[in-house]
């Protein structure tokens, strides 16, 4: 089974829930995967060093010169601008291009052959008594996130349970992150922000024809237009995880948030019977 956890907007408490998730419900053979590859942080909820480092990367053209006779075939097919044509020679931008390997193909002088470009790296954590933590971690100044994301989910594949931390938003990254999964928790807070993003969200998980639930974190009691939105999509609120300076206090110091609010461990546990539930 693998459970995507995501939301419309950061800060709504992604990675506390799928930690927490992993934390209850994991074993050895149960993997959280980090995909917010930009500034990932379940690594440092959960404290544990990593023990392996994959370099990953993705292709890019290069260009012989003394093949090439500047037709310009290559710049015309490439629909992201990676490829540009001067009177002298060809440019290539990396970080426009996105390896779909278009140009090399059709160039009819086969004057384009691709290389290895690095993008990020996939660190492996063992975590003793609940599974393995997998994080992507990108380059400094790479724009193209998902085929480092893809890279990670790929890992340990066959794993019975496989929790997916996703980025924020509604990206083409969120949108790799959740995609193949069995389930979407969509995490979210009882503000405006959090109900216009998660309006977003929803109409994601139903473009890729996942489905999903709703959790409430931070909750106070005031929940009527994120009830009239669940309603409306159909999409269930499944939890509700109320307001507690306690636990927001000891999640910044890096304690364990089930010892801050031991609540937490019957509201996730309910949450995962009911996607078991709806996924039977």
């Amino acid at each position: 089974m693998q459970i995507a956890v995501a939301s419309g907007k950061g800060g709504t408490g992604k990675t506390l829930v799928s930690t927490c998730l992993l934390r209850i419900l994991g074993d050895k053979n149960s993997v959280l995967i980090d995909t917010d590859v930009e500034e990932p942080n379940a690594g440092l909820v959960l404290g544990q060093a990593v023990q392996k480092t994959t370099n990953v990367s993705r292709l890019v053209p290069e260009i012989a010169p003394r093949a090439c006779n500047l037709c310009g075939e290559c710049a015309e097919i490439c629909s992201f601008n990676a490829l540009v044509v001067l009177s002298d020679k060809v440019l290539v931008f990396d970080e426009l291009c996105h390896s779909c390997g278009a140009c090399t193909y059709l160039c009819p002088l086969r004057a384009i052959k691709e290389i290895e470009h690095p993008i990020g790296v996939i660190e492996e954590a063992q975590l003793p008594g609940y599974g393995t933590l997998l994080t992507g971690r990108l380059n400094v100044g790479e724009a193209q996130s998902p085929p480092l994301i893809k890279a990670t989910k790929s890992q340990k594949a066959t794993s019975a349970l496989r929790i997916v931390d996703c980025p924020p938003g509604t990206t083409c990254a969120m949108i790799e992150s959740i995609r193949d999964s069995d389930y979407c928790l969509l995490v979210t807070e009882p503000t405006p922000f959090g109900l216009h993003d998660l309006e977003l969200s929803l109409e994601a998980i139903e473009m890729l024809n996942i489905p999903g639930g709703l959790v409430i974190n931070r909750w106070q009691g005031e929940e009527s237009e994120l009830t009239a939105l669940s309603d409306k999509t159909g999409v269930p609120i499944l939890g509700r995880i109320p307001f507690s300076p306690e636990l927001a206090r000891a999640y910044m110091q890096g304690q364990d948030p089930l010892e801050a609010m031991p609540s937490l461990h019957g509201i996730l546990t309910d949450i995962f019977n009911q996607i078991k539930g709806a996924l039977s």
